[in-house]
Parts: structure tokens; C-alpha cells; sequence
């Protein structure tokens, strides 16, 4: 199981206990537009993600990890590695943070933290990315206090409701 520990609070692989909090993130349309979610997920679908979430980062092509405060089991949120591809040792970049009241306290800095020194130290990435609204200016601070740049925009990407808004591309090339 990984298990990376930070100052205030840790990553841990999922598990079946996880079931509600994954069920909750997945339905929740006010965070379908930064998760690029568009349709519900039942229990059951979730269940079987959660039955497999045991694959290898090289087999399932992705990682997610709970986020939890130290000295308590309960996930608060949901970091990721997707489009992981070992060959170009690259991969992409999400995180969410459930409740509202939990975020801006520097949860989501030190997940990030945790998650980049495991990319570049454990896996050999050389980059990550993360494709981040330019509305949301929130992630755009986190992700570029850590270095990230925008190395383009994409016009007009994202659809939500009847308005289109522009997302960046935010890149760290690691410097070894």
C-alpha cells in the first residue's frame, strides 16, 4: 500500500471503505466542470473501480490517492496521475479537495508536494501537467507555486452551461 506523509496530512491508496466518499466526489456537478465528469456514476460502477484500484500504476495507466489528515483514516479529498505514460515519463495532474471548508488551508499544497516528489523521486517522471480552467484561479495559484508554467490555452475548451471558457495547459519539466 503507499502511504506518502506529509506535515499535516497523508496519501493512501483507496479502499473499499472508500466507497461514499468516491460515490459523493463522482455526483457532485459543482465539481463536474474540473473534473471533466458529465454523467453520473452509480455505486456499482464505483465499487468495480474500486475492486481494481489495486493495479499497477504501469497496467492501469493512472494512480489515485486518498488525501487524509494525519491521525484519521477519513479521505478529504483526491489526488491523481493519469495519462501515465513510463515511455515519455510523463503524466498528468488532478486533485480535489471535497468539502469547501477544507480548502485554502494548504491541504491541497502539501498533497501536490507529496504527489510531485513521488513522480519525480519514486516513478522517474520526468514531467507532469495539469489542465486547469482559467477561471479557476485558485488551481492556477497552487500549480504554479510549484513551478508549473502555461504553456498554451486552449479557446473556448470547456462548456458550462451555455458559456465556453478558455483552459491552460500548466506543465513542470523536472530539473534533474
Amino acid at each position: 500500500m503507499i502511504t506518502l506523509t506529509g506535515t499535516t496530512i497523508y496519501l493512501r491508496a483507496l479502499e473499499p471503505e472508500d466507497l461514499e466518499f468516491v460515490y459523493a466526489i463522482e455526483n457532485d456537478e459543482s465539481i463536474w466542470e474540473v473534473s471533466n465528469t458529465q454523467t453520473p456514476y452509480s455505486r456499482f460502477l464505483i465499487r468495480q473501480y474500486l475492486e481494481n484500484a489495486q493495479q499497477d500504476i504501469y497496467e492501469a495507466k493512472q494512480l489515485r490517492l486518498a488525501i487524509c489528515r494525519k491521525g484519521s483514516f477519513e479521505a478529504i479529498g483526491l489526488i491523481d496521475l493519469f495519462d501515465f505514460d513510463p515511455k515519455n515519463q510523463r503524466a498528468g495532474v488532478g486533485i480535489v479537495i471535497k468539502r469547501s471548508d477544507d480548502r485554502n488551508r494548504g491541504i491541497g499544497k502539501e498533497a501536490l508536494q507529496l504527489l510531485i516528489d513521488y513522480a519525480f523521486s519514486q516513478l522517474q517522471l520526468h514531467q507532469l501537467y495539469a489542465n486547469i480552467s482559467q477561471e479557476n484561479v485558485a488551481s492556477i495559484k497552487l500549480f504554479t507555486t510549484f513551478g508549473f508554467q502555461c504553456i498554451g490555452v486552449k479557446k473556448d475548451w470547456v462548456r458550462t452551461g451555455r458559456q465556453f471558457t478558455d483552459e491552460g495547459i500548466y506543465q513542470l519539466i523536472h530539473q534533474s
